[in-house]
């Protein structure tokens, strides 16, 4: 092999094909399990991941049916409390922050049950720092809020999640599939080794073990048919 032949190949053809490579053999060993609350407790389990940009996720996950969550702040804390005790619908209601990355989420979202935000079913989305297909990761921990009531580890007033969180990865992958925009899904097994765990506030959560990845569409399949046909 020439000395330029050589150059070529080391510095040109075979960096290429590593990073060819690992676009498509992205290193999900190096993302966290669970995530933190503020104060290092640990959260909720990561469950689901969803491939595209920002904006596609934004566009999917509202044509499927979720909310965008609103930010914290005194104003939309006082407003779900009332909401909770009034048994009003507040389907933007705030959600904790929770961390992965090193952050608190990138975008979270909710979808109601009944007339008041006691109840819901919501997912926090933290953008990875590296790519898959060339296209942005999104790892999300998806839970079902069941009621409202104290910590038991700091006794602050929170939501409680119920146990099954694969439940909560099955309705966010059914709901965007119903909606038209999951182009292909893929299964991390053995994502998580440990099964079993207790989230910030206490509560118990269980789980397969395995991470639902979802590759959307930048537009769905079909335009869903109008409510009532």
């Amino acid at each position: 092999m020439t000395l330029a032949a050589w150059a070529v190949a080391a510095y040109v053809v075979v960096p290429h094909l590593w990073k060819t490579y690992f676009s498509h053999h992205a290193d999900f060993a190096a993302v966290a399990r669970v995530t933190t609350t503020g104060d290092g407790h640990p959260g909720d389990p990561v469950n689901v991941a969803l491939v595209g940009s920002e904006g596609e996720v934004v566009h999917a996950m509202t044509a499927a049916g979720w909310s965008p969550a609103d930010q914290i702040t005194f104003r939309t804390s006082a407003r779900i409390v009332a909401d909770s005790v009034l048994s009003r619908p507040d389907d933007d209601a705030p959600v904790s922050d929770l961390y992965l990355f090193g952050r608190k989420q990138d975008l979270a979202f909710e979808r109601p049950i009944g007339d008041n935000p006691r109840k819901r079913h919501h997912v926090r989305f933290w953008r990875w720092d590296e790519l898959k297909d060339g296209r942005p990761v999104w790892f999300g921990a998806a839970t079902l809020d069941e009621r409202v009531g104290l910590s038991y580890t700091t006794g602050q007033v929170t939501h409680h999640i119920g146990p099954d969180v694969d439940a909560e990865r099955a309705l966010i992958a059914s709901t965007l599939g119903a909606a038209g925009y999951v182009l292909e899904d893929e299964w991390v097994n053995g994502f998580h080794e440990q099964l079993e765990g207790r989230n910030g506030g206490g509560d118990r959560w269980r789980t397969d073990g395995r991470l639902e990845i979802l590759l959307l569409r930048d537009q769905p399949i079909a335009e869903p048919a109008p409510a009532g046909r």
